[in-house]
């Protein structure tokens, strides 16, 4: 066996990442979060003394697979199981949109444990540092999806203030942005006060209901949303599911010529989104907001940490429409990204 020095924290960590990366079944993934958040608190020696005497078992949390992947890391060896993930799943997700990829600074979607994503804001911030990034948006839900947990305004105002201690612990080498995907209201309004949006970094809106609206309303409630100054990205626009275990989905039906325009006119970037599941906009829809001379903002909408790397797909996509970096809001650097939106 090669030689591992990373801990056995940093092994479960890794596990769960892979497998998130490769989608699979979210109560596998959180066991080896949970044995990594069990043994986080113990000392070096507890954890050694305990995998060497056989005992890690005894640990709530902790069960026979964790234990061998923990045993293994103590005694400086590289556990099986991620030896056997990095083997299959290590490298990059899509084929193409690599140059595109290495020019992204950050992601504009992401979700936690506070609404309806499956890690605690910590553990998305820190997988984004390692991937790489500059910064992430934080962006859970609004008050109205209470199916995903949605942030009420009193919630939401905890939230910022837990974001704001995880930048000072950070000191700068890398910022997490205030962040919300807020629903888009049948009338067009958003789900949150305009005084606790006007705090946040960048706000995604989308739509999560009535998905299959008339046409003519549709449009009229995403153009009401697109034109809001407060709303920087228009999030999966069609609302589309194409595959994955909540099924299929068909894209709502509205006038995307007249939204594009106004997501032209208001300065506000069409959502790449990069989850597989929805692709969206579809292909024709991503050609014509390209055409409309729209901005573009290529988010990963992670729910876990491993989705982070999810961009790849977007990226992907992008590449084969032929969308210019520039015209891509998260190719650009944390002051620049926040100057737009944050603009008068």
């Amino acid at each position: 066996m090669s030689d591992y020095a990373g801990g056995p924290v940093a092994a479960l960590r890794r596990i769960a990442f892979l497998l998130e990366r490769a989608r699979e079944d979210t109560r596998r993934i959180q066991a080896f979060r949970s044995a990594a958040a069990v043994i986080l608190p113990l000392g070096d020696d507890e954890v050694e003394a305990r995998a060497a005497a056989g005992t890690l078992t005894d640990l709530a949390g902790i069960g026979p697979s964790t234990a061998a992947v923990i045993a293994d890391a103590c005694r400086g060896v590289v556990p099986a199981r991620l030896a056997a993930l990095e083997a299959e799943h290590v490298g990059p997700l899509a084929t193409g949109g690599r140059e595109l990829r290495g020019q992204l600074r950050g992601d504009c979607h992401s979700h936690s444990d506070w609404s309806d994503g499956g890690s605690p804001i910590e553990e998305m911030a820190m997988t984004a540092m390692e991937l790489g990034h500059e910064y992430l948006v934080l962006t859970d839900h609004s008050p109205r999806l209470k199916v995903a947990r949605g942030l009420s305004a009193e919630r939401l105002t905890r939230q910022l203030g837990v974001v704001a201690a995880i930048n000072d612990h950070l000191g700068g080498a890398f910022t997490l942005l205030k962040g919300i995907e807020v629903d888009i209201l049948d009338d067009g309004s958003l789900d949150q006060t305009d005084e606790l949006l006007a705090e946040l970094d960048v706000r995604v809106a989308s739509v999560h209901s009535k998905l299959a609206m008339d046409a003519d309303a549709m449009t009229r409630r995403m153009l009401g949303a697109v034109r809001n100054p407060r709303t920087n990205v228009l999030g999966h626009c069609t609302g589309r599911l194409v595959t994955g275990n909540r099924g299929t989905r068909r894209q709502s039906q509205f006038d995307a010529r007249a939204v594009f325009e106004a997501c032209r006119e208001s300065n506000t970037a069409v959502e790449i989104n990069s989850r597989p599941e929805r692709r969206d906009p579809p292909t024709r829809l991503l050609q014509l907001a390209r055409d409309q001379g729209c901005l573009f903002s290529i988010d990963s909408d992670a729910h876990a940490p491993g989705q982070l790397d999810m961009l790849d797909y977007g990226c992907e996509r992008a590449e084969e429409a032929g969308i210019d970096a520039d015209r891509i809001v998260n190719t650009w650097p944390r002051d620049r990204l926040l100057e737009w939106a944050n603009r008068d």
